[in-house]
């Protein structure tokens, strides 16, 4: 048995976990940072830095109290080595370091994305090759998953990402950070069909993305309203409104996708979804049916498990080792990494 400990802080989240080969995940912590965070309405990078600092000693021997294991047990440390923001990176691929290096393990240097393309391989071991939806805050592509570190770009977004683009209405709306969860709540009982929003780039070719004027266009629906406080009627419907044009958008450009993917890969049988905004539940009914229509399974990770989080990570090392490849300690983190370049 391989055990590898994950750890993650590419943004608002300090995480460890560990991971085995046989896909158990012994140990799983999460301490978040919304408290730290909410008065600004969005996370503030030097905050998080010093949260990350504070906490990641802690998160970690928590992990490995919780696996029941000693660092002496571990064949491998995997941390997060980007993209994200750079401070928090920092400290967990540091950390990450100092273990293997005082332990005399292999190191990982784990890259963001691909450790949430990968986690459907942790939680259904979903075969080679498989499309992958990558929905969160600061991320929304369409990616062919074809090995580990071999990942081919079919789409993403021109502005804004998905998740930016909730957390933005969800703020322009009162109703706080993060604001995904929180249009969720409030569209369950809104009128999707009162305000008639945009749907960016829908029935064009290619699978890009676009929310940037979707998110204007409910500024201007809100400004269009009687002066004063929103009435609760008001936020509702619009959140109904917004959340049902980005699954518009989104069932038209996983279609879009499909098309790409198969024609480069026709044994594909398998459409994923991964990241923050994967935990919608109207998002993810409509690109389930959009798989089914064509014919690919859908597989979404357990929710706690699409947003960030090191079990991920820690997969992602599994992964890794198993083919041998690891990291020197004199890896540099880094604030951006496109998944394109890891076949580098």
């Amino acid at each position: 048995m391989t055990l590898v400990l994950g750890i993650e802080t590419s943004c608002d989240e300090t995480a460890a976990a560990v991971v085995d080969d046989r896909r158990a995940i012994l140990a799983d912590v999460v301490r978040d940072q919304l408290d730290a965070h909410r008065d600004y309405g969005g996370v503030v990078p030097e905050i998080a830095a010093r949260a990350h600092l504070e906490a990641i000693d802690r998160v970690i021997a928590r992990a490995m109290d919780d696996a029941g294991i000693g660092f002496d047990s571990l064949d491998g440390v995997a941390a997060t080595g980007g993209p994200g923001l750079i401070g928090g990176v920092i400290v967990g691929a540091m950390t990450g370091k100092a273990i293997a290096a005082a332990r005399g393990l292999p190191f990982f240097a784990v890259n963001h994305l691909e450790a949430h393309v990968l986690t459907p391989r942790l939680t259904r071991g979903v075969d080679f090759p498989y499309l992958a939806l990558l929905v969160s805050g600061g991320h929304c592509q369409f990616v062919s998953v074809e090995g580990v570190g071999r990942h081919r770009l079919l789409g993403t977004t021109v502005d804004d990402a998905a998740g930016e683009a909730f957390d933005k209405v969800g703020k322009m709306l009162g109703l706080g950070y993060p604001g995904g969860p929180a249009v969720e709540r409030a569209a369950e009982g809104g009128d999707a069909e009162r305000f008639a929003l945009p749907r960016p780039l829908r029935g064009r070719d290619g699978c890009d993305f676009s929310f940037s004027g979707l998110k204007t266009a409910v500024r201007h629906a809100v400004e269009r309203l009687p002066p004063g406080p929103l009435a609760a009627k008001d936020v509702a419907d619009l959140c109904a409104a917004f959340q049902q044009a980005v699954a518009d958008v989104t069932a038209d450009r996983t279609a879009n996708a499909i098309a790409l993917f198969r024609a480069d890969c026709p044994d594909g049988a398998t459409l994923t979804a991964a990241g923050g905004v994967a935990a919608n539940r109207i998002l993810r009914t409509r690109v389930e049916s959009v798989a089914e229509a064509h014919g690919l399974s859908f597989v979404v990770p357990p929710a706690r498990l699409c947003t960030d989080n090191a079990a991920m990570v820690a997969w992602t090392g599994v992964e890794r080792l198993a083919l041998g490849l690891s990291d020197g300690l004199d890896f540099a983190p880094r604030p951006r990494w496109p998944l394109e370049e890891l076949a580098g």
